[in-house]
């Protein structure tokens, strides 16, 4: 009986030895990890090997401490506890994980994108940050080139939980067993160390106020919610630390699609040369959009208000161009390049598809310029327009990587210049630049939503002391409430702490004219 397609083969033994040439030793019929003996299928992966040796005592004590520090720090306002964390589960994975050039960069990204709760206030971009560190963390465990491989890794760390868990049970009950860790003497030396800690510290913080104050922000509140909470993250922490030890340790290998052969030069340009003329067509229409002064003729011309017409096409751009990035994927399989005459034709329509496609990004956003200029800047519109240009230079990088038809560093610098782009729009402080532009918009025009500068974070407030009174009470006051006391030292936040100490010094009191 032939063995099934998703059927798991043993890697080498020892992941950091080239794999041996001999035959591979057969697969028992089942899988012994999945109940009831039935065969697992991973939809990503076609091969997954189990580790040679069962977690170690090392990585699981790491692992424990690693999660007993997320537990004290994470739950409550994100700061300074976010990065701490994040470099103790670094520091955790670093002996097991792989050390190469690309792990390097993407966790250096990962650790970069959460440490921006350090100096942005706005959750929406730090929940954007942790939502994409988590997949560059795990691509870094896993490496590959490929576009299979870098998404496959992206996502690896999810079914790997499954994995990861029987092996690291395997590995303490190994250590059970066996008996040769003395893990009396180190549980009674860690009990000496926790008693001496609590005498001379709670001494130490009686001396001195601001020791004091120091040592509060490292006692965890213990109420009933709290402690909940903080058993979820220890479980959870536990876990992720060492599913990542898992992938570190039995890499998965991602299924590979078969090689495409080219369907000739004539069938595959016609639909590429029709494309192209479409593309020529719009972008010759749209002329007007990108070289008009002035906007209010432009709008005349085509009987619309500023928000009907960045409306009407915005989203149909973008979409556009995303098409054309899974067009550009699929033509660059079946493409003719055995002669130089097929490499040229190849090159020339992909590359004007790319071109013509970075005109479309252009009007696109130009359709939205014309709206933030009408109606000032929004967290969305500046999370579009940021996320537009990314398009943009994704598709540059494809057209470069079209001259020479082949680009393993294509996927890898897609996913790197995503996390770039992220890092740069916090830095940038999104929620200050949105009130910034507001303020010069209502000193210019004296229009200003209150209520939605209101809503903004703690990263505005610099920006909103600009604004003229009543407008400044009205608007600061709801921060301000937000703002009632300081952080621990472990959940420490510049742009919060910048906050409280201009409205220290400048307080905002509620306005009757509010």
């Amino acid at each position: 009986m032939t063995e099934p397609p998703w059927h798991f083969r043993p890697d080498s033994p020892d992941p950091g030895k080239a794999p041996s040439t001999a035959a591979e030793p057969a697969l028992p019929a089942t899988d012994p990890l999945v109940p009831g003996g039935l065969p697992r299928r991973d939809p990503l992966v076609i091969e997954w090997p189990e580790p040679s040796r069962p977690a170690s005592y090392g990585l699981l004590v790491r692992a424990v401490v690693t999660g007993a520090l997320a537990a004290a720090l994470l739950p409550g306002r994100p700061g300074l506890n976010l990065p701490l964390v994040a470099t103790a589960v670094i520091v955790t994975l670093f002996p097991v994980a792989r050390r190469n050039r690309t792990s390097l960069v993407f966790a250096v990204l990962a650790l970069a994108l959460s440490a921006l709760p350090l100096l942005v206030d706005a959750g929406w971009i730090v929940a954007l940050a942790i939502a994409l560190a988590m997949p560059l963390g795990s691509y870094a465990l896993t490496g590959g080139r490929s576009w299979i491989e870098l998404a496959g890794g992206g996502l690896a760390v999810i079914p790997a939980v499954s994995r990861a868990v029987p092996w690291a049970g395997r590995g303490a009950i190994t250590l059970a067993r066996s008996g040769r860790r003395p893990t009396g003497p180190v549980v009674g030396s860690l009990l000496l160390a926790g008693a001496l800690l609590v005498v001379f510290g709670g001494l130490f913080a009686t001396a001195d106020a601001a020791f004091g104050r120091a040592v509060t922000g490292l006692i965890p509140d213990v109420g009933a919610w709290s402690l909940i909470a903080r058993i979820l993250v220890f479980g959870g922490s536990t876990v992720a630390v060492l599913t990542g030890a898992f992938l570190a340790t039995a890499r998965p290998r991602f299924r590979r699609p078969p090689a495409a052969s080219d369907v000739g030069r004539t069938p595959w340009a016609i639909p590429i040369v029709a494309l192209d003329l479409l593309f020529l067509g719009f972008v010759a229409v749209q002329a007007d959009v990108l070289l008009a002064t002035d906007r209010d003729r432009l709008l005349r011309s085509t009987g619309l208000t500023y928000a009907e017409y960045a409306r009407q096409g915005f989203w149909q751009l973008l979409v556009v161009t995303g098409l054309v990035l899974l067009v550009v994927a699929v033509a660059v399989r079946y493409a003719p390049v055995k002669s130089r005459a097929d490499r040229a034709t190849v090159r020339t329509l992909l590359g004007l598809l790319c071109a013509l496609t970075l005109v479309v990004v252009a009007v696109a956003l130009r359709r939205l310029f014309l709206y933030e200029e009408a109606y000032g800047w929004t967290r969305l519109r500046l999370w579009v327009h940021a996320f537009a240009l990314w398009m943009g230079l994704v598709v540059l990088l494809v057209a470069i990587a079209g001259i020479r038809l082949r680009a393993t560093w294509l996927p890898r610098a897609v996913a790197a210049s995503g996390a770039v782009g992220l890092l740069a729009l916090g830095l940038l402080n999104p929620d200050g630049f949105i009130a910034a532009h507001n303020v010069d918009r209502f000193r210019d025009t004296g229009r200003v939503d209150l209520s939605y500068l209101a809503g903004l974070s703690a990263d505005a407030v610099p920006a909103l002391d600009r604004l003229p009174e009543p407008q400044r009470s009205c608007v600061l006051h709801h921060l301000a409430e937000s703002l009632p006391e300081g952080d621990s030292w472990t959940r420490f936040n510049l742009s919060r702490d910048r906050a409280r100490d201009l409205l220290s010094r400048r307080p905002a009191f509620r306005s009757p004219d509010c």
